[in-house]
């Protein structure tokens, strides 16, 4: 882990991680301070989003335990091609924003190929502005840096094809009825999983690099999602056996690259049947709202370009590409 929190958090993470009790005299003596420093850092856990546990006279637990990202973990569950694909990967206990972190490090170095998870962002943000909830150790968030030499009119799509890619993942997880909603939406049946954000760094029309933010709910705590203002679940409630963060850190990883790589070549063209066979809205009433307007029609599906498109009651089809566009169900 990155060193943003000091060492006495770092210990009392990895001590209260097995979910079991542990008394206030042994956690004193790991950390080397009195109970009442314990009593401190305890505290400072709850503020990051973890519930912690006290019984008198057996001591302190985090239910169900801490399921914290490990490097070596999702190191070992890669595919080999991607290990040496991968410039590096960091891992932070906090983070106002990992596409924020990705986009500053890009402006210093070289860094395409690397990728960079939190545990917490304090000011994750979704499509359009959206605050995106993001509790401690509770789900993934995760940025990836890519460069491309084409230019922007090359990479129509992306957002797309990183879902196709991302949808992938869930799958190799076992989850089933992942849906995908345009433009960057993941679904589980008519609820929302997961997003996606990227954003553009240098020449439009030349080399540049792209931050592709992917955000999945593993394993939500509900009072942290009082804020969401759409149906939701997480992969924990959508599946039988438990969830890994850190492996699916690396499915995410490996499908991600492997869209990545060959996107300049294929273009979204050689994903769109993926994505609309996994289309949340296709075949519904939908309305398309703009900046100034709205236009309701049937969704009909995507073209090469990634663009959705709506039938309109005229029997018109037009086609509506990203920007500062929403698509939902009337």
């Amino acid at each position: 882990m990155a060193n943003n929190v000091s060492d006495s958090q770092n210990k009392i993470l990895y001590a209260l991680k097995d979910g079991k009790f542990h008394s206030g005299e042994s956690l004193g003596e790991l950390l080397g301070v009195s109970r009442t420093a314990v009593w401190k850092q305890l505290q400072k856990l709850e503020e990051i989003g973890l519930q912690v546990e006290s019984v008198k006279g057996t001591g302190y637990r985090v239910l169900n335990g801490i399921d914290l990202l490990v490097k070596s973990d999702i190191f070992a569950h890669l595919r080999d091609s991607n290990r040496n694909a991968l410039s590096s990967i960091e891992l932070f206990h906090s983070l106002d924003s990992t596409n924020k972190y990705v986009r500053e490090q890009a402006e210093k170095s070289d860094y395409s190929g690397s990728v960079v998870f939190a545990e917490r962002q304090t000011s994750g943000r979704g499509r359009r502005g959206k605050t995106w909830v993001s509790p401690f150790a509770a789900n993934i968030y995760m940025s990836v840096l890519w460069d491309f030499e084409q230019g922007a009119q090359a990479l129509e799509g992306l957002s797309l094809a990183v879902g196709v890619a991302v949808r992938r993942a869930l799958i190799e997880l076992g989850l089933e009825d992942v849906r995908l909603k345009w433009p960057n939406d993941i679904y589980i049946g008519h609820k929302k999983l997961g997003g996606i954000l990227l954003e553009m760094i240098g020449d439009p029309a030349g080399h540049c690099s792209v931050v592709i933010g992917v955000g999945i709910n593993v394993s939500m705590p509900a009072s942290m999602a009082v804020n969401i203002d759409q149906p939701w679940t997480d992969c924990c409630s959508e599946s039988d056996a438990p969830i890994g963060r850190s492996r699916l850190a690396a499915l995410l990883i490996d499908n991600i690259f492997d869209i990545l790589d060959d996107f300049e070549t294929l273009g979204f063209a050689g994903y769109r049947d993926e994505w609309q066979e996994a289309d949340a809205f296709k075949g519904q009433q939908g309305t398309i709202s703009t900046p100034r307007d709205s236009i309701s029609g049937t969704v009909i599906g995507v073209d090469n370009s990634g663009a959705v498109q709506l039938k309109l009651m005229s029997g018109e089809v037009k086609s509506f590409i990203g920007g500062e566009l929403s698509l939902r169900l009337t």
